[in-house]
């Protein structure tokens, strides 16, 4: 998500911020900002879009000073603007704070402090943090500091200065990413190593819960209580050109691999443990409307429409709501038939995909609320849509969608539990356990992570590797993991690989089946798993490489399969989230070991912004 620098010693900091956070541009910003401290006392300036912009403001007006920080912000609370950029300040502008991450509770401090006077100037979550600090603030930023977080629930890194402490750089860290960096009479900090490589390689890497006070000549980290932390200074030896995706080979495997923190961020703020209510507070549609609703339409593109297959499958069943799926480049060409009291759930990660944009305005004409389900705030999907879901995943660079399509079924899920709710198709007690299965989902697809060289020794098998085409099988709820499972492993690999509800096979596509054909079936335990264990035995009657994806413990599937990988036992309608990981890394290895290049598929974009 948001990128931090910081910066303090005997150089001009604003030349040390803006190349670190140009080095710091691949993790996805809609604007930016730095202040600085100097003999003219707290300094600024902001900017939206690109780093390219800000730099030309700072061309016209001149800024320099030897303390400061920066940030490159990707919205989360508030569009892209100039007031919602960072850094912010206090109310006396004394005090600036940058922020990666997401407060829960800054809806219930902003409303205590404006109670006490303070006069908000954005619509962020950030600027709750500043004013507690200012509120907690008796001429010791660092304790400032450490007061403030106590209040705070939900995850942050934060750099902060302040006029009256010009020999004091802050920061602190709990859930998103921080580094000190460690130079002769001075320190920097930074979201990530490659802001800092040109200036330093001696880094201290923040653990959650700790407050660091950073001077020209001394560190200082404790927790928030005021126990000292030892400083573990290291060195880093890699190589620079790899850095910004932090060591992975590629994008789209650090991607991969920080699902488990994207589905606990997706969940943050909306359910709580042991809770009964899902919230959705940007979710602006009347429960009158929710109640009344006759029918529903998802509407999306390509992986999206996946996560909008599973979205159909638990509205249809829990909710009790017809739901009809397109495609949004269908949709709109085929004068679709909204009656009233209709809703259209739009899926996009972009929020700017032209086809779905357009779905959404048809449907708007025709009376229909709109609700979204989007990655960016302040995009094109989100402003037109009375609702929006925001999957607050981080910004994906890899083209093929991984962590957006796990958090978009998780926003799905969560808008089927609060639909329900209100629609009285879901008791209090169902609701309670559901909450509690979705909670669990990370841990389970932390677990698939650290496990992942099974799949990836799979991957290294020529007939797996070398294999023409393929299948993937999936019935209910993993029908749309089939579905999704065939276009990572074709957009990635240039393997022709289809999607199948398992009980169609017979109807067709068994006839292509032989003893080079792999197949992967998805057989976890859930009601059709019988049926599923049937058609791998079709299959495998006719010689197919039969890859199942089953659950721990099923020891019976080792018979029917060639190879089996196996996922922590899930609740089964929330099983696709824990499913797709496994067939994100396979797709993936066997692309690097074709010498694909996974990030940048070939004819493919991002962002689909034209027909």
């Amino acid at each position: 998500m948001c990128g931090i620098v910081g910066y303090i010693g005997s150089k001009n900091a604003v030349e040390v911020i803006l190349a670190g956070l140009h080095r710091l541009e691949y993790r996805g910003y809609d604007s930016a900002g730095v202040a600085v401290v100097n003999n003219k006392g707290l300094e600024y300036i902001k900017s939206v879009g690109k780093l390219k912009v800000l730099d030309a403001k700072i061309a016209e007006h001149p800024l320099s000073g030897s303390l400061g920080i920066g940030n490159t912000r990707w919205a989360t609370h508030g569009e892209p603007s100039e007031a919602n950029s960072h850094p912010h300040f206090d109310d006396k502008m004394e005090i600036a704070l940058v922020h990666n991450g997401i407060i829960e509770n800054f809806h219930e401090l902003r409303e205590q402090l404006e109670k006490e006077g303070v006069k908000f100037r954005s619509q962020t979550d950030t600027e709750t943090i500043v004013h507690l600090v200012r509120k907690y603030y008796e001429g010791d930023l660092f304790k400032a500091v450490q007061r403030a977080l106590k209040d705070l629930r939900g995850a942050y890194a934060i750099g902060v200065i302040c006029k009256n402490n010009p020999d004091v750089l802050v920061a602190a860290r709990h859930g998103s990413p921080l580094i000190v960096g460690l130079g002769e009479d001075e320190g920097y900090i930074a979201s990530d190593v490659p802001a800092i490589m040109k200036y330093t390689r001696n880094v201290i890497y923040l653990d959650n819960g700790q407050v660091c006070e950073i001077r020209r000549d001394n560190i200082k980290i404790e927790d928030v209580d005021g126990k000292p932390i030892p400083v573990n200074v290291h060195r880093v030896e890699w190589d620079d050109s790899a850095a910004e995706k932090e060591g992975y080979p590629h994008f789209m495997l650090k991607e991969i691999f920080q699902q488990a923190e994207v589905l606990q961020n997706t969940l943050r703020g909306r359910v709580e443990e042991g809770s009964d209510e899902v919230k959705l507070q940007d979710m602006n549609i009347s429960e009158d409307e929710l109640r009344s609703c006759q029918k529903i339409f998802i509407v999306a593109c390509g992986t999206a429409w996946h996560a909008g297959m599973v979205g159909k499958y638990l509205i249809e069943k829990f909710a009790r709501v017809p739901v009809e799926l397109d495609l949004a480049s269908e949709f709109r060409y085929r004068d679709p038939i909204i009656p009233p009291n209709t809703i259209l759930i739009a899926v996009s990660q972009s929020g700017e995909t032209a086809d779905t944009l357009e779905a959404i305005r048809i449907a708007k004409r025709r009376g229909a609320k709109v609700a979204s389900i989007v990655n960016v705030v302040g995009s094109s999907v989100a402003r037109e849509s009375h609702g929006v879901i925001y999957q607050q995943a981080g910004p994906e660079i890899g083209v093929a969608s991984t962590k957006a399509y796990t958090s978009q079924c998780m926003c799905l899920a969560l808008f089927t539990i609060w639909l329900g709710l209100i629609r009285g198709t879901l008791t209090r007690a169902q609701a309670k356990e559901m909450i509690a299965h979705l909670r669990a989902i990370p841990s389970k697809v932390d677990y698939i992570l650290k496990h992942h060289e099974i799949v990836k020794e799979l991957a290294s098998m020529p007939e797996y590797r070398d294999a023409q085409s393929c299948f993937y099988l999936g019935r209910n709820f993993n029908y749309p993991s089939a579905l999704e499972g065939a276009l990572k492993l074709k957009e990635i690999s240039y393997i022709h690989a289809e999607g199948y509800a398992a009980g169609e096979m017979k109807h067709g596509p068994i006839a292509l089946v032989t003893d080079t054909f792999p197949v992967v079936c998805i057989a976890v335990k859930g009601d059709t798993y019988e049926k599923m264990v049937s058609n791998i035995q079709e299959i495998k009657a006719r010689k197919g490489l039969v890859i199942s994806v089953a659950t721990e413990g099923d020891d019976d599937i080792i018979a029917h399969s060639r190879h089996v990988i196996y996922v922590p036992e899930c609740y089964e309608p929330f099983s696709p989230i824990v499913v797709a990981v496994p067939l994100q890394l396979f797709a993936y290895y066997v692309a690097v070991n074709r010498g694909c290049d996974v990030d940048q598929p070939r004819n493919l974009a991002k962002s689909v912004t034209v027909e």
